[in-house]
């Protein structure tokens, strides 16, 4: 074996482990509140849940058999420039750097502002955005202190986040409550239309299972990727919707919808019902730490792209940006994405944030999902360790996620969704201005 090459030493159950520790971060906690807002409706909350938890493991499985294919650095970008050409996957860093870890980290840091308000009780105003801004700052300077250090901490918040769930789920579904429910038939609330308000669910969803794209990247440290690797995906991914439909049918049991709707804290209200005044405090600082953790796995991503960018030289002043600290660690980089994080975190908006996230990175998964059927043709006798179980079948669930996804996304938030084109369209002449400039 090469001494570059990975060792294949992950088995199933590392896997699922993996899948389950990369997703499961601070939406499965908030994302109701802006569900039940736009559907009115408890069922539609958890038919969003299965519908989105279905395009995810679809295009989990697609995109894993990339991952095989070119089990590289790079993840996404690399697939993306090798399906369709530099400029695409120049588009997708650019847009990573620019819109979809600034996004992401600042609507964390606004929700954790948000929660530690209503924790002690403070006023929130213009205290939320002092609040997520040393938060922030907390964070990248967490990740400057080196490699082992972040990853450490991630594996850390990676078991402290899945404590307040677990307690919230189990006790919640013992404990009696006095808001009933029905499951069918589904129906929107009342002037609702059920189709937008669907559409618009499945995208407030989707930020609960976002690191999906990359949970593929594990194939080359699977002993067995043929065989696990499906199973993984599968498992991890259904596991992950059972969660969010769990928790979301005890905060459904304990408070009705029209309570829900637009409120932040539900997760933290329900919490002090199941356990009183202290224990629910207590959960509340368990869900503040997983938010945390879920910021430092964002910020730990983050600011290795536009690292990556430029070692490449693809980046204005790339010099500046590829040097380490004295922690080998890429802190000049993370200047950019501590810069665009806090303009966003300006805005207070988790919402707009998280959707805006959305938009914009399933217009590149559709990209990904089309390149399956792509190398398939182009590529028939490529090395290909997994291939896409259900094969077109899989494949074309996810092209139909991503397409309903985008097209909810530009229904119910059309502003929203031209600044995610606006963002990626403005990467084109910073495109030509650098590469092609140093050609």
């Amino acid at each position: 074996m090469d001494k570059n090459e990975l060792k294949r030493e992950v088995g199933l159950m590392g896997a699922l482990s993996t899948v389950v520790g990369t997703v499961i971060g601070a939406g499965v906690f908030f994302k109701i509140a802006s569900m039940a807002e736009r559907t009115g409706s408890a069922n539609l909350i958890i038919l969003a849940w299965i519908l989105a938890g279905t395009f995810t493991v679809a295009g989990g499985l697609t995109v894993a058999e990339l991952a095989t294919m070119f089990p590289e650095t790079g993840g996404a970008v690399k697939y993306l420039e090798k399906a369709y050409g530099g400029l695409v996957g120049y588009l997708f860093a650019w847009i990573q750097t620019l819109i979809y870890y600034p996004a992401s980290i600042a609507a964390l840091a606004i929700i954790w502002a948000t929660q530690f308000t209503n924790l002690f009780g403070m006023k929130q105003g213009d205290n939320i955005i002092f609040i997520s801004l040393i938060i922030l700052v907390s964070i990248i300077a967490l990740n400057s202190l080196g490699t082992r250090v972040a990853s450490f901490s991630q594996s850390l918040f990676t078991v402290l986040k899945l404590i307040p769930i677990a307690l919230i789920i189990i006790f919640g579904l013992l404990s009696k409550a006095e808001v009933h429910f029905s499951l069918f038939p589904f129906t929107a609330g009342k002037d609702i239309n059920f189709v937008t308000g669907l559409g618009g669910a499945i995208v407030a969803s989707m930020f609960a299972f976002d690191g999906w794209i990359g949970v593929g990247n594990i194939a080359g440290e699977m002993k067995h990727p043929e065989r696990d690797l499906p199973k993984a995906i599968i498992g991890g991914l259904s596991l992950i919707m059972f969660i969010y439909i769990a928790i979301s049918f005890v905060m459904l049991k304990f408070m009705p919808v029209e309570a829900i709707a637009g409120n932040k804290n539900t997760a933290s209200e329900v919490a002090q019902m199941i356990f009183g005044n202290f224990g629910g405090k207590l959960v509340t600082i368990g869900i503040l730490i997983s938010v945390y953790g879920a910021m430092n796995g964002y910020t730990f991503s983050a600011v290795r792209v536009p690292y990556a960018i430029a070692l490449e030289e693809n980046l204005p002043k790339y010099k500046f940006f590829q040097k380490l600290n004295r922690f080998s660690s890429p802190f000049n980089a993370s200047l950019i994405i501590g810069v665009m994080s806090s303009l966003m975190i300006l805005t207070k908006q988790f919402d707009m944030l998280t959707d805006l996230v959305i938009f914009v990175t399933w217009g590149f998964s559709l990209l990904l999902f089309i390149a399956v059927f792509k190398f398939r043709k182009t590529m028939p006798n490529a090395d290909r360790p997994y291939k896409v179980i259900g094969y077109p079948l899989v494949p074309i669930i996810a092209i139909v996620g991503a397409l309903y996804i985008m097209y909810s996304s530009l229904t119910t938030n059309f502003i929203l969704s031209m600044i995610g084109i606006g963002a990626t369209l403005l990467g084109i002449p910073a495109y030509y201005l650098t590469v092609k400039n140093k050609k």
